[in-house]
């Protein structure tokens, strides 16, 4: 029998794994929990928000799983202490993969994922503990994803790919197959990754360039794109 589910944070993605975890993955959410000095509220989302030592206290690992649901802060590092936090009271960290996702059965990974919706994700893939991939991305075959690492929407892995720990990727990063990412990366909103990158590696891209809409320059490119006059 699948047991409840208590879910660590009170945030904004706290929120969002209530509903996937519910309306998709078939367990119930029974109540959240953060570390003491932030329970100033006694619910969240319509079950009760307990301090971490009352959700000890009320709550046995032999009687709920639990869920982190935290962002990227502090590059991953907060979210990898609390996953530690909790695991070592004893809990089971439960994963979400989206029914909407595409996999392949021989898929690995650790727990405490949450993998969102329209991803596709590639034969002889290995995902690591506590890896976040929002909607839309893709993971080539054979690739391998690190603990703690955390992925926006529509980020491109190419094949055999190894990614370290506690990485971000920004919204439409693109990695060439083969490589290997060190630890503690980020790479940025549309980076282009075509080399390996060492631990604590920034891969950066220019940003566009903006042309306000009375630019002559603008007004051209318009003109000519779309067919209009003067």
């Amino acid at each position: 029998m699948t047991k409840p589910l208590v879910i660590f944070g009170s945030g904004e993605i706290a929120s969002l794994a209530k509903y996937y975890f519910e309306t998709d993955g078939g367990r119930e959410v029974i109540a959240f929990t953060v570390d003491d000095e932030y329970a100033t509220e006694a619910s969240f989302e319509g079950v009760p928000l307990l301090a971490w030592s009352q959700a000890q206290a009320k709550y046995s690992p032999d009687d709920v799983d639990m869920h982190v649901a935290l962002s990227y802060q502090k590059l991953n590092r907060l979210r990898q202490a609390k996953y530690e936090q909790v695991k070592a009271a004893g809990y089971t960290l439960a994963s979400y993969i989206c029914s909407k996702a595409t996999t392949w059965p021989d898929l690995t990974h650790g727990d405490n994922c949450f993998i969102l919706e329209d991803q596709v994700i590639q034969p002889t893939v290995s995902i690591g503990n506590n890896v976040m991939l929002w909607s839309g991305n893709h993971i080539g075959h054979g690739s391998h994803i690190g603990d703690h690492t955390y992925f926006a929407s529509h980020v491109v892995i190419s094949g055999h790919c190894k990614i370290g720990r506690r990485c971000f990727f920004g919204v439409n990063a693109t990695l060439r197959d083969f490589l290997t990412i060190g630890n503690d990366c980020f790479v940025a909103m549309d980076a282009s990754v075509v080399k390996d990158l060492s631990d604590g590696s920034v891969a950066l891209t220019a940003a566009s360039t903006l042309l306000d809409g009375d630019d002559p320059k603008a007004i051209k490119i318009r003109n000519r794109y779309f067919g209009l006059e003067g």
